[in-house]
């Protein structure tokens, strides 16, 4: 479901980041904000230059990485190295903390809200020291490639 509010406050922000910054407000910037606010999934640039070639808008893979660091320095973006994999991103705007379940076989991330672990990190106290935002990674093996996993180990092994 897409939020046209945050949406709309997003390009709001935009607009006044690139504003302030002496840069062009590009059609093809602003295509790719609304892209990235259209998904609620985490995304690589590969995938998200493919949606876009998909609309048959036309952009270079450039201009996308450099969108996309555009708005990392915004903060309307953040971005995520889970593991060795690629880097990843995900809209901020509206999102509260919350942490990422990330799977070692197939690279699967899931966000999960723990209001008791929000709650703890917000009661923390830092020396000289205040919390924008808190981003916790956990790793492991989802259900699916689990029993993937546990079918594996059960099948008997096969000889020519």
């Amino acid at each position: 479901m897409v939020d046209e509010k945050l949406k709309s406050m997003a390009r709001e922000k935009f607009t006044a980041f690139l504003k302030t910054r002496k840069l062009r407000k590009t059609p093809e910037r602003f295509f790719i904000l609304d892209k990235v606010f259209s998904s609620s999934d985490h995304f690589d640039i590969d995938s998200l230059y493919s949606k876009i070639e998909q609309d048959s808008f036309h952009v270079s893979r450039a201009t996308v990485y450099n969108t996309i660091g555009l708005l990392c320095d915004c903060g309307l973006v953040r971005k995520h190295q889970f593991g060795n994999n690629l880097a990843r991103y995900e809209k901020v705007g509206g999102a509260i903390n919350h942490h990422h379940l990330i799977c070692t076989e197939c690279g699967k991330v899931k966000d999960v809200k723990d209001p008791e672990f929000i709650s703890y990190m917000n009661s923390k106290k830092y020396n000289a020291f205040t919390i924008s935002y808190f981003s916790l990674y956990v790793y492991g093996v989802c259900n699916n490639c689990l029993r993937k996993l546990r079918k594996e180990r059960q099948a008997p092994n096969c000889k020519k």
